[in-house]
């Protein structure tokens, strides 16, 4: 499922009152709401999951085509742990 289809969905789960464009806010809404929050602190929705910040740490790596060594950076990345209801649900 893609974000367009995504939106088409949410679109049919709030009702025919409910535009294309409604739904599309909406879900760019929560997007933005949830990437901003998570900066600062896991956000956590109860029965989905948690989206948290994880850190990694600089490493080795080889590359593919060549087969030398590389270094890679330290990064930070999102970490998302599926709740207790969508586990179940799958």
């Amino acid at each position: 499922m893609n974000k367009g289809q995504l939106i088409e969905a949410v679109q049919k789960k709030l009702g025919k009152d409910t535009t294309k464009a409604a739904a599309d806010a909406a879900l760019n809404a929560v997007i933005d709401c949830i990437t901003k929050a998570v900066k600062k602190e896991p956000v956590q929705i109860i029965g989905f999951g948690t989206f948290s910040v994880v850190k990694r740490a600089a490493r080795k790596g080889i590359n593919p085509q060549t087969r030398e060594p590389i270094k890679i950076k330290a990064s930070k990345s999102v970490k998302f742990k599926p709740g207790a209801k969508l586990k179940a649900a799958i």
